[in-house]
């Protein structure tokens, strides 16, 4: 058994982001496309951790801290986002959503 590099963190971090990306892209469901967000910031905690261990330095770990606190704030404004528009349009489908066009 070997031991884990900062390769093995990035190429997690680089899946993670590369599902997240993809969820923001391909689904249409408001629910899923806030969790391939939250996927996408989990991959950018994971790099900050990650560099701020190989420079011997938590300056990583309280960037990751304030990230996720950002994180935190967004899914609770999301969330209220969508319960609102739930109750007025009846859906969470992304294509459906169109109270913002003029």
């Amino acid at each position: 058994m070997g031991t884990i590099t900062p390769t093995h963190y990035l190429v997690l971090s680089a899946a993670l982001l590369l599902i997240g990306t993809a969820g923001v892209l391909l689904r249409r469901n408001v629910v899923v496309v806030l969790m391939s967000i939250e996927l996408i910031l989990n991959a950018v905690n994971l790099n900050l951790v990650a560099f701020g261990n190989m420079a011997g330095q938590l300056n990583g770990q309280i960037f990751a801290i304030f990230v996720i606190t950002v994180a935190v704030a967004e899914a609770a404004v999301g969330l209220g986002i969508l319960i609102a528009l739930f109750r007025n349009k009846e859906t969470v489908q992304v294509d459906e959503i169109d109270l913002l066009k003029w």
